[in-house]
């Protein structure tokens, strides 16, 4: 299983940057610029910091807490990207592999448990549009994100992952810390509780 928990040392200034060897992840022209210059580490910042705060929030259900991890998140990724090789793990997992030890850490620390329904966030409708199809389509949305909270840790983690945040199954696993295969059975049990859980 391929480590992409990142390291404390940090490459000394001057010394030649790391240049991973695969080539099919679309980040590592990013990934390799950022390690030859701190300050191009914005692309990849910009990149990402939708989808880890969308991470983050989704597991925590506190703004700040969310907005906490998601800076923790970055803020450890520049530190440890010195290191980053390609070691066959995604750019993209290994961020998503910091996010989830950050959120697991904002967890454990927490005093209290704060909990705001998923559809808090939901964009209002157009004006214009049919109020007996915006509420049966708000009615569903509901049912299903109250299941996804519904899930357990672990479910719920891997649904938002592929779902929102658009991972493969190979990049769950390294996020998770689990093969391919175990991330996948995980996905198809995720999905057979909220199916049964909305009565399909």
């Amino acid at each position: 299983m391929t480590d992409l928990r990142p390291a404390d040392g940090v490459q000394p200034a001057g010394a030649e940057a790391r240049r991973p060897t695969d080539g099919t992840d679309p980040d590592y022209p990013a990934v390799r610029a950022a390690q030859a210059d701190r300050a191009a580490f914005d692309v990849l910042y910009r990149r990402y910091l939708d989808r880890v705060y969308g991470y983050a929030f989704y597991q925590l259900g506190d703004h700040h807490d969310a907005e906490d991890a998601t800076e923790r998140t970055f803020m450890a990724a520049l530190r440890a990207l010195p290191t980053f090789t390609d070691t066959g793990a995604s750019f993209r997992a290994w961020l998503f592999r910091i996010a989830h030890n950050t959120i697991a850490n904002a967890r454990r620390s927490r005093t209290r448990r704060s909990v705001v329904p998923l559809h808090q966030n939901i964009d209002p409708p157009a004006p214009n549009a049919d109020p007996a199809g915006l509420v049966a389509r708000a009615e569903e949305l509901r049912r299903v994100l109250d299941a996804v909270a519904d899930l357990p840790d672990d479910r719920r983690q891997v649904v938002l992952l592929r779902f929102v945040d658009g991972l493969t199954s190979r990049e769950i696993g390294q996020v998770l810390d689990r093969s391919e295969g175990a991330a996948r059975v995980l996905l198809h049990r995720a999905l057979r509780d909220l199916a049964t859980r909305l009565g399909g």
